[in-house]
């Protein structure tokens, strides 16, 4: 399939096909980094305040 084909149409292909990898990479670290590490909604001191009340009950 690849053979028919031109080298050049093969070399053209892989560069785009690697750029939506990459892209797909970067939106995926984006979007890992603002669900888990969102730094206004964590407050440890609060969270392990709130971990030994309920330890204690």
């Amino acid at each position: 399939m690849l053979e028919e084909i031109s080298a050049e149409i093969q070399l053209i292909f892989v560069i785009i096909v690697i750029a939506i990898l990459f892209v797909l990479v970067l939106w995926n670290n984006k979007r890992n980094r603002k669900k888990r590490f969102d730094r206004e909604q964590r407050n440890f001191r609060k969270n392990i305040h709130e971990k030994r009340k309920n330890r204690k009950r």
